[in-house]
């Protein structure tokens, strides 16, 4: 799934992060983050769980005071300004944070009082959201008893009550089937296509190469950032596929290969990382014999997963 048309480079920022660091006791959750989103964009954060893209969020928010670093907001200094950050933006988490025994207009007619939406201007955009999100037909049913996609639908209808200039998305699709993943997604270009700024985390790779730039993080450091393009052309070696008979038996051994940055086993073949760039794939073919394998090697296309077991991969670990 291609992301959809880039914004202009030279778009103002609308997150603007140096240094940015928060620790909880000796635990350091961000580690000096350098962050920098453009106006209209859709930025995504991509790593492992405990990597600090929620910790990174929450600071955004206004709802975490950084340990160290400075953070400006939509212009605004953070935590200075946190309440002002706070009316302008949109945040949604990963778990389903509205209420279960108020049906979906009871819980859209709650949001639209708090942020001060009444009247005839709250029954309009309330109507505006019903359509937008396909909520119009569950409007009487108790949020409780939605599906996971009927949920998502609705948190996200929340989230842009006040159509705020800036949504943060905390992993908002783990609980979904993948048409509800699809469906969301062209909901959040639509967002972007009419001006929204949105910093999306995922773990999911598919919705990574939607973004239109992306940050991966692991043990709360940036360790890779730019277009997914940019991305796979910095790749620091080649990926190959392995057809064999036995794929299972030559893991580990292919895990010990000092020039195998990732091994994994996909159906019958194997998918191999390696710090190589030339297109020269013989010194695997020897490698493969003295192992006893009957076995063919090609190059194949690179993709953000190997992107990620390549930036991610931790020296002197167990690969």
């Amino acid at each position: 799934m291609a992301a959809h048309g880039a914004p202009d480079a030279s778009a103002e920022a609308v997150i603007v992060a140096r240094g940015l660091t928060k620790r909880f006791g000796d635990l350091v959750a961000v580690d000096h983050l350098d962050l920098r989103v453009r106006r209209a964009e859709v930025y995504g954060f991509l790593g492992p769980n405990g990597c600090g893209k929620s910790t990174t969020i929450r600071m955004v928010c206004g709802l975490l005071t950084p340990t160290e670093g400075t953070a400006t907001v939509l212009g605004h200094e953070l935590p200075a300004d946190a309440e002002l950050v706070k009316r302008r933006i949109g945040y949604m988490t990963q778990k389903f944070s509205l209420y279960g025994d108020l049906s979906v207009a009871e819980n859209l007619e709650f949001l639209a009082a708090v942020y001060g939406i009444r009247g005839a201007r709250a029954r309009q955009r309330i109507g505006e959201l019903f359509e937008q999100y396909h909520l119009g037909g569950i409007r009487r049913q108790m949020a409780g008893t939605l599906s996971g996609g009927q949920r998502q639908r609705l948190a996200l209808a929340g989230a842009v009550m006040h159509k705020p200039e800036l949504l943060l998305l905390d992993e908002p699709t783990s609980a979904v089937d993948p048409q509800s993943r699809r469906d969301f997604w062209e909901a959040l270009f639509q967002l972007a296509d009419a001006g929204t700024s949105l910093l999306v985390s995922t773990h999911y790779m598919d919705e990574a190469e939607r973004c239109h730039r992306l940050a991966i993080l692991d043990r709360g450091r940036l360790v890779a950032d730019g277009t997914p393009h940019e991305l796979l052309a910095k790749l620091p070696g080649m990926t190959l596929r392995i057809e064999c008979e036995h794929p299972a038996g030559l893991l580990q051994p292919l895990r010990d290969d000092p020039h195998v940055l990732g091994v994994a086993q996909i159906g019958a073949s194997l998918r191999v990382l390696t710090d190589r760039k030339t297109g020269d794939t013989g010194w695997l073919e020897e490698s493969l014999r003295r192992m006893g394998a009957n076995a063919s090697v090609e190059p194949t296309e690179p993709n953000l997963e190997d992107v990620f077991v390549a930036v991610t991969r931790k020296q002197g670990e167990p690969r």
